[in-house]
């Protein structure tokens, strides 16, 4: 749609070329390079789609009497090298480009997709959209606005652009500094993986809205031993970057984060269950705030009332230190974009503030089912184009307070460190979780002394945040690799806190 696809054309086809010359493509089926290359001479985010195409699209989408119809489309060209036994051991590459198309009436959503670009293909997709409406449209068409939508994550050099001799040599150069941290390091994986992305929103309402970015991640696995006990410590950063980026946060930090961490917890002793005072770490517990209270402030598990805030706008849900943000314009942010995947702006929301609820975060849908008090919050995303956008969390994190990590820390006499989660289960309808802590240590008379292994945190979101008695004053997001599931559907999010100390929490026992 725009003279700079060009640009993105050429980057397309350079980068597939750099793999046949380099080898990147040695983890591919028997001319897979050369198809991908012949593929690159479509140009990237320079799909087949005029405005005019685009406008009949619409055209017979509401035909059947739809009161909104939308068509998406995404252009994705990625890569990923992977890691292991001190080789690289893996690499692909790969493009996925494909047209949803939606269709609203009431509550009812008609959805089709198709990886065909032929125009008989689209409509044909249009089409099926269309009879979830069952009628006959007499819907008039608003002239289409294109434009691109605002970029908030500058970078310098798209790794994409990146010859592979770099990224594998940045793997190795975090190979190396894992395993020269310890001699009890017994294995290092690793991964980077990046893609480059086109979208294009078009709707009944006159929108016509493009987008390009980015999205990197290099991460690495160590597993520890010393003969009796075996650990596993896990780091990784990445976000809508380039690949300076890693000129600051390094391969080599990122190796040796993940060994320090399988390392540390080597001859943990058992947690001891029960009720206890917790200390969550800055950063990456911002998970648990994620999953416990995240999710029960979309839209759509309001709208049902299936959520425990539901119909509590207004009303003290947490501690009064506490206020929780979700923001999806910070730059760079792995959480954050240009638009939503509904051709909205991102916004900045507080959701709960100083303990009161505040809103919650809206697609389209919802926000239209839930009255002319709502609108979106520019939280409408999708996995892929195969998928319809439903309410999600972006960059989702606590603000910070007044004191610092030590005084939160020092006014613990007994209790329990957590400094790195794993998985973890939430009940949306009642708010009860499980979290497994990776990574844990005993505080005793105000200081982090042994750790220990097979904690487990059990809980109700909202009970949790009442307990909330300290918030230090070093908010931090995590370093940027965090992907959220739900409803079959996974998008890239972050996450963040300041280190919180919660009161009377149950700590569960796992053996391990």
């Amino acid at each position: 749609m725009t003279d700079s696809h060009a640009a993105w054309a050429l980057s397309r086809r350079e980068f597939l070329q750099t793999l046949a010359v380099t080898g990147l493509a040695a983890g591919l089926a028997p001319g897979a390079t050369l198809q991908a290359l012949a593929a690159a001479e479509t140009p990237f985010g320079g799909l087949p789609l005029d405005a005019a195409l685009i406008g009949k699209l619409l055209s017979v989408a509401m035909s059947r009497g739809g009161e909104f119809a939308e068509v998406y489309v995404e252009d994705t060209l990625g890569a990923d090298a992977a890691l292991d036994e001190d080789k690289i051991r893996s690499a692909t590459v790969g493009a996925s480009r494909g047209v949803g198309i939606r269709v609203l009436k009431g509550i009812k959503i008609g959805y089709a997709y198709s990886d065909d670009f032929a125009p008989e293909a689209l409509l044909r997709t249009a089409e099926t959209a269309a009879l979830i409406a069952g009628g006959q449209g007499s819907w008039r068409p608003v002239p289409l606005q294109p434009e691109m939508a605002r970029p908030l994550s500058p970078i310098v050099l798209n790794l994409n652009d990146t010859p592979f001799e770099k990224r594998a040599a940045a793997l190795l150069a975090m190979n190396a500094a894992a395993r020269g941290f310890d001699r009890r390091v017994i294995q290092v994986m690793g991964r980077l993986a990046h893609a480059a992305t086109y979208r294009l929103v078009a709707n009944t309402d006159g929108l016509l809205r493009e987008d390009r970015d980015v999205m990197a991640r290099l991460s690495a696995m160590v597993v520890s031993s010393d003969g009796k006990d075996r650990r596993t410590g896990f780091y990784g950063a990445g976000g809508r970057i380039g690949s300076e980026f890693y000129d600051r946060v390094t391969p080599e930090f990122i190796g040796r984060y993940a060994a320090e961490s399988a390392v540390a917890t080597l001859g943990a002793i058992d947690v001891k269950a029960g009720e206890q005072t917790v200390v969550l770490s800055n950063g990456w517990s911002g998970v648990l705030l994620h999953e416990a209270i995240g999710h029960g402030l979309e839209a759509d598990f309001n709208r049902k009332g299936t959520s425990l805030y539901s119909g509590r706008l207004g009303q003290k849900v947490a501690s009064e230190l506490c206020t929780v943000i979700d923001d999806a314009t910070l730059p760079n942010r792995r959480g954050s974009y240009n638009m939503d995947d509904e051709g909205n702006e991102p916004q900045r929301k507080v959701l709960i503030e100083k303990g009161v609820l505040r809103g919650y975060l809206f697609d389209r849908l919802n926000a239209q089912l839930m009255g002319a008090d709502f609108a979106s919050t520019g939280n409408g995303r999708r996995e892929s184009f195969r998928h319809i956008p439903i309410p999600r969390m972006s960059n989702t994190f606590l603000a910070p307070g007044a004191p610092t990590k030590e005084d939160v820390i020092a006014s613990v006499k007994q209790g329990l460190y957590c400094k790195m989660f794993a998985g973890g289960q939430v009940d949306i309808a009642n708010g009860q979780f499980v979290f497994e802590v990776s990574e844990a240590y005993l505080i005793e008379n105000g200081k982090i002394t042994a750790p220990v292994k097979g904690a487990m945190l059990v809980g109700i979101g909202p009970k949790a945040l009442e307990n909330v008695t300290l918030v230090a004053n070093d908010a931090e997001l995590d370093p940027g690799i965090g992907t959220c599931g739900k409803d079959g559907q996974s998008v890239p999010v972050g996450v963040g806190l300041p280190h919180v100390r919660l009161d009377n929490m149950t700590v569960g026992a796992a053996k391990a």
